[in-house]
């Protein structure tokens, strides 16, 4: 009998002997946590007409609700997932859910906009607590094919929850739901919030965190310094023009970030524990997969914010309208991430992640002809359909792959480390995405070109995708052998080894 199929004939929540029976249900947990998180990095860029009306909030005050986010959450990752290693992942991820389904309550009722700009740091930093623990708790309870299948289905979720977030935000707020207005992108996480709560308490198994392992303060400390350093700057510089100081945050930014990787590797060698687990770095789907995850996740983050605003500014849509003008796009990712996960990822490895950027590059292609041809007094959405679609699609492919790939050379004393850098450097690419995109639109559209600003946009994700394309072939050609995965055994178990489950 293969250790797959051992089942105890009672198993519990608590104490799962084999592989777990609701671990299907943990995955749609997961998620429900992970989307709503994603979300409320995106759900208020369309929300900044409305913000100013009814909080007479400047553009400064506007660039830190959005950018507020972005800036604690960034910090926070790293530190996450070593909070998980320590207390467990179950515990942290109820008390990042929890706090996340509070701050979003506390958003929803702020009274002014300095409330809501504190209320949205602490958000960010529930968010930091409980996205890490989503990807650990998936590698406990899964794996093998089972794994494969899961980053079919939660890969893309993580790509479409970014970019469903306009289209949420933009119906909430068209459709002004009990004179809600902006609160009701906040307001409904809360129900959503607590039900997943409930069946997270309920159903994910628990499994004691690892109490010898010390939290790195003087690296946790470095890297949300570092963090702070980059992201604040780019989230409020280019409100202000780029003045001086923000080029010497970044500078000292990138000062700690080597300061950073120098005191982990002198903690290690005086035998104590860092906060990243130097034998990530060692290997290369997961440095090689770190690279992609930035430029990758910049490129599409910053193209939807792109979408958004020449929807938006440069033809007049309305919230509502302008938020379902990414719909293609979130559909287009989806069919994608289907195929890749059920069809490809398997049978090609990481052919699946250069096949992925060039369908990208041709749907970019396509969206710059369409641009070309428009006429701006009979410009509908489905002008530019066909390219956001299969853009969509090239995104999907290897957002469904990428995960994946990278997470199976992850073993299971490094999950915590590995989600947390992973999360980290996936929420700084959005970030950095955003601020360049933003200021290569800004600088066309400032003059009245917005169709020149979404092609100068086009060229600058053509460049990101060319240069993903090259990296991913310093990448094994497949992922870990799935017998070297999670500790699962090349032979059948029989005595002892029946006891043997996915959450140790």
């Amino acid at each position: 009998m293969e250790v797959s199929d051992v089942r105890d004939p009672s198993p519990t929540p608590d104490e799962p002997t084999g592989p777990y029976r609701w671990r299907w249900l943990i995955l749609t947990v997961m998620i429900v946590a992970e989307i709503m998180d994603l979300l409320d990095a995106s759900i208020v860029n369309v929300a900044g007409p409305d913000l100013e009306k009814s909080l007479g909030a400047g553009s400064v005050g506007l660039q830190w609700v959005i950018g507020g986010y972005a800036l604690t959450l960034g910090a926070g990752l790293v530190l996450g997932g070593r909070l998980g290693d320590r207390y467990g992942r179950r515990r942290m991820f109820l008390i990042g859910l929890a706090a996340f389904t509070v701050t979003s309550l506390l958003c929803a009722a702020a009274p002014d906009i300095e409330s809501l700009i504190t209320f949205r740091l602490l958000q960010g930093t529930a968010g930091a607590m409980l996205l890490p623990q989503g990807l650990g708790l998936l590698r406990e309870n899964f794996s093998g094919p089972e794994l494969t299948r899961v980053f079919a289905i939660f890969g893309p979720v993580l790509g479409l929850g970014g970019i469903v977030g306009p289209v949420l935000g933009g119906f909430l707020i068209q459709g002004d739901f009990f004179g809600l207005g902006w609160r009701s992108v906040f307001l409904v996480n809360v129900p959503i919030g607590i039900a997943a709560l409930i069946v997270a308490a309920r159903f994910v198994p628990r499994k004691a965190g690892d109490r010898t392992v010390r939290v790195d303060t003087a690296g946790a400390a470095l890297i949300v310094a570092s963090c702070a350093l980059l992201v604040l700057p780019l989230n409020q510089g280019q409100e202000s023009g780029r003045p001086l100081w923000t080029w010497l945050s970044m500078a000292a930014s990138a000062i700690g970030f080597a300061l950073f990787a120098l005191q982990q590797r002198r903690t290690a060698a005086a035998g104590r524990e860092p906060l990243v687990t130097p034998g990530l770095l060692r290997k290369p789907a997961f440095t090689v997969g770190l690279g992609g995850i930035a430029l990758f996740f910049g490129g599409l983050i910053g193209t939807q914010l792109v979408l958004t605003l020449f929807l938006q500014i440069g033809r007049h849509f309305t919230a509502g309208d302008a938020g379902l003008g990414n719909l293609p796009l979130a559909v287009g990712t989806a069919i994608g991430g289907a195929v890749s996960g059920a069809f490809l990822a398997d049978r090609i490895g990481r052919k699946v992640l250069q096949i992925g950027p060039l369908v990208q590059l041709a749907g970019a292609a396509v969206l710059w002809f369409e641009l070309d041809g428009l006429d701006a007094a009979s410009f509908s959405i489905w002008d530019v359909v066909p390219g956001t679609t299969v853009a969509g699609v090239g995104a999907g492919m290897v957002i469904a792959a990428l995960f994946g790939f990278i997470l199976a050379a992850v073993d299971d004393d490094e999950i915590g480390s590995a989600s947390g850098v992973l999360s980290a450097v996936q929420a700084i690419g959005g970030s950095l995405g955003v601020a360049t995109f933003g200021s290569v639109f800004f600088a066309e559209a400032g003059n009245g070109d917005f169709t020149g600003g979404f092609h100068r946009a086009l060229i600058v994700q053509g460049c990101l995708l060319a240069a993903f394309l090259a990296i991913t072939f310093l990448l094994p050609r497949k992922g870990r052998p799935e017998e070297e995965q999670h500790g699962i055994a090349t032979e059948p178990a029989t005595g002892s080894d029946t006891h043997q489950h996915l959450a140790v």
